[in-house]
């Protein structure tokens, strides 16, 4: 009976050691976005609840109180850079995101407490922000909680919130104009000058273009670019906005010359639309 009891134990012990974990899906799936942004990066972690024939704001994220904007663990964007939301600065770092969701209007927070995965948690002394964002009606349901960064510009963006019929927007600001001023002053200091990007910023941005014709000029007088055709294309565009039609065709026609060379047709063709437009 003992040695029955023993080799019981010990084929159960075997059994134990040699059972494999199951892997299953997450019901509510984490995710990870890391998005370039202005001259830094944002991060977000969160995990995606699904409706699975709930509604929102009964069963699911009530109406007029406070969610983690998620599921399971505390939702948290990360900055490379300081940025401002909501007329207020924030610096760079981590910050935690909840909200307040309602039929018309949500309620944005960010929160210095990286650790409000509940509501019994939640602080409101320890929000940094809170924005209030009226809601979109979205034409298709959205099943799975959706969030994402859009509408980029070089000094902005929005985080969106979807869900449901539902879509809410948070904009995110970057100072990129200072930030890449005072690296255009911090380099030009310097022997080696980056005259075409610094062109292409004051272009793109609508800044001086008379400088930006400087050096521009700088950058294609060089004769390690006497190929580069994407360069005479920008010295066409700003010399074009400066009125000089003759200067803007002579570039566009070196910019062709050099694309036609390359093969690369899209550049030949936005040459000759520069002269097109002359």
């Amino acid at each position: 009976m003992k040695a029955f009891l023993l080799s019981t134990i010990l084929m159960s012990g075997v059994l134990c050691a040699s059972a494999q974990p199951l892997a299953t899906p997450q019901p509510s799936p984490s995710q990870t976005i890391k998005q370039n942004f202005s001259v830094g990066s944002l991060e977000l972690s969160y995990s995606r609840p699904g409706l699975k024939g709930r509604k929102l704001g009964t069963d699911l994220a009530p109406y007029g109180k406070v969610w983690r904007t998620g599921a399971n663990g505390a939702t948290i964007i990360q900055f490379s850079d300081d940025v401002t939301i909501g007329g207020v600065a924030l610096k760079a770092g981590k910050y935690g995101v909840l909200s307040i969701p309602g039929a018309t209007e949500w309620t944005l927070i960010i929160t210095k407490d990286l650790n409000v995965n509940q509501p019994s948690l939640y602080k409101q002394e320890n929000d940094v922000v809170r924005v209030k964002a009226p809601v979109t009606k979205l034409a298709e349901k959205v099943e799975t909680f959706t969030m994402n960064f859009a509408n980029f510009t070089s000094s902005s963006c929005d985080l969106q919130l979807m869900w449901e019929n539902s879509a809410v927007a948070l904009p995110i600001v970057a100072n990129t104009d200072e930030k890449v001023m005072k690296q255009i002053d911090d380099i030009f200091s310097k022997d080696s000058k980056p005259y075409f990007a610094a062109a292409s910023y004051y272009y793109d941005n609508g800044k001086d273009m008379a400088k930006a014709k400087e050096w521009v000029d700088k950058a294609t007088q060089d004769p390690a670019n006497a190929k580069a055709f994407y360069m005479f294309l920008l010295k066409a565009r700003i010399y074009q906005k400066l009125g000089d039609k003759a200067g803007a065709k002579a570039s566009a026609e070196k910019c062709i010359a050099g694309a036609t060379e390359a093969k690369n047709e899209e550049y030949v063709k936005m040459a000759q639309d520069v002269i097109k437009s002359l």
